[in-house]
């Protein structure tokens, strides 16, 4: 139940009740003053003893459609703070399936076919690898995001990536810590880009503040799961 709708039953259930407090003030204003003044003092008394009840049960009431609309308050409250923490889960969820554009501090690898050498999708998969144990948060290549069910193949004389075919220069962009990504792969000679430019490979790599990564556009069964199934204790 949203909060407009809840908002308006906690309405009209306290006008009934308001309603009904005011109705029963009414009663007892408008009764007959000069047959109070020509009954015996014992039936005044009995009648005075009546509207003391009648005050005190309509005192009741206000006390406990004062307690009603608090309780009533508590739930809208409740149910806000709920909401906002799922959003904020979904949010964060959203932007680990890659599902929103992020943008944030990062690295820039660029990886280009040269006369001698050309990149296959053997690096580019080594890459990611190494990217993702060095704390990358988000991931692309030539602007198509990487998921962890990403596909990336040889199909001559492209290389696919989420079914979309792509050529040299190859521009990975990762959003994380600069100093880990950057450090991870400048390591003397085991590192990423030493291991590679060693082998003729044409590698480079950059800092940047701000990159941007666009979200995931590509099939959307991809992150979709046809065969595990969540476990109910």
């Amino acid at each position: 139940m949203n909060k407009t709708v809840l908002s308006i039953i906690i309405g009209f259930v306290c006008i009934i009740l308001v309603c009904t407090i005011f109705m029963q003030f009414r009663v007892v204003e408008e009764t007959d003053i000069t047959g109070i003044e020509t009954a015996r003092e014992e039936e005044l008394q009995t009648m005075l003893s009546d509207y003391k009840t009648k005050y005190e049960e309509m005192e009741e009431k206000l006390t406990d459609t004062e307690h009603k609309i608090q309780e009533y308050q508590e739930k809208i409250d409740s149910n806000e703070q709920a909401s906002e923490l799922l959003e904020e889960e979904l949010a964060q969820t959203n932007l680990l399936l890659g599902k929103t554009d992020v943008t944030g501090e990062g690295i820039i690898i660029t990886l280009t076919n040269n006369d001698e050498k050309s990149i296959t999708s053997s690096d580019l998969r080594y890459l990611i690898n190494e990217l993702k144990l060095a704390g990358a948060e988000a991931i692309s290549i030539n602007d198509n995001r990487i998921l962890n069910m990403t596909e990336i193949v040889d199909v001559e004389p492209y290389i696919l990536v989420n079914e979309d075919r792509i050529v040299s220069p190859y521009v990975v962009k990762v959003i994380g810590n600069q100093t880990y990504l950057s450090s991870a792969l400048s390591l003397k000679n085991s590192g990423f880009i030493d291991s590679y430019t060693n082998t003729g490979k044409t590698v480079e790599m950059k800092q940047e503040k701000n990159i941007s990564i666009k979200a995931y556009n590509g099939r959307k069964n991809l992150l979709q799961l046809r065969y595990a199934k969540e476990v109910n204790e």
